[in-house]
């Protein structure tokens, strides 16, 4: 008899403190960990780096404390579960079809909830060219949000320093110094990248780098990773403000390395 009611004061207690915890608010799905979710459209299967995701996972885990999915999902424009999280990473190297109405609401769905795009165009020429992808692409978003138009952002901007001081935006391409932003309610929702941002992430199970970097190899490397560790940043922290920004903790990892910099 006495254990029985030993067990239900324990259970009372265990209710008692668990609803004394307070529970994080959740706008999307699991948050906590970045899950760099690759979306589909149309008849698109994967990514045009399909190991780019799961490597940009890693580098964020080993670079910071931030947790993230080692095998990220994905996710087709027209599922429910769009709005499972708060990041889509749409890649491509050949023109896109025209989405449907299925997948052009699921996307507003996203949009309206908060969420955040990166657009990385990994057809992209040496130059920094867009491919059909970067230009279809591109068409296609301004159907979702025909009430805004991209803008150029660059180091001013706080997705260049949310964790890495950056002065340039870089890829497996070194392309334009800037990227592409369409900005709302003072937040950049879709990222376009013109660099193959993928495409420096790229490693095959045997450890070896998918596609060389072009024309500065490993130190652009590096600063390709840093971006996309900041774009991850960006979207787990998205109320951050300029005045957030960890700057003590930038500056001491900026003076230890500082011809892993981008040039001026």
């Amino acid at each position: 008899m006495r254990a029985h009611v030993l067990t239900a004061v324990f259970g009372l207690t265990l209710g008692a403190l668990a609803w004394l915890v307070p529970t994080p608010a959740r706008a999307f799905g699991d948050a906590g960990a970045f899950d760099p979710r690759i979306l589909l459209t149309g008849t698109q299967t994967n990514a045009a780096r399909p190991t780019a995701p799961g490597r940009w996972s890693w580098e964020l885990v080993q670079r910071t404390s931030a947790p993230a999915r080692l095998r990220p999902s994905m996710v087709h424009a027209s599922d429910a579960a769009i709005t499972d999280g708060p990041f889509l990473y749409w890649s491509g190297d050949a023109s896109v079809a025209a989405l449907t109405s299925a997948e052009i609401a699921g996307l507003r769905r996203f949009f309206a909830l908060g969420g955040v795009m990166l657009v990385d165009d990994a057809g992209v020429s040496n130059e920094g060219a867009p491919s059909s992808f970067g230009n279809s692409a591109r068409r296609e978003i301004a159907r979702v949000l025909p009430d805004s138009a991209p803008i150029s952002i660059g180091p001013d901007h706080v997705l260049f320093r949310t964790f890495y001081l950056l002065r340039r935006a870089e890829g497996r391409v070194e392309g334009a110094k800037t990227l592409d932003a369409i900005m709302r309610g003072g937040a950049a929702q879709v990222v376009f990248s013109s660099h193959d941002l993928g495409g420096a992430l790229a490693r095959s199970p045997t450890g070896m780098w998918e596609q060389p970097v072009v024309p500065g190899g490993d130190m652009q490397r590096e600063r390709a990773i840093r971006l996309a560790v900041n774009v991850a940043m960006y979207v787990l922290c998205s109320n951050y403000k300029d005045d957030q920004v960890h700057a003590p903790f930038l500056m001491r990892r900026r003076a230890l390395s500082p011809h892993l910099e981008s040039p001026p």
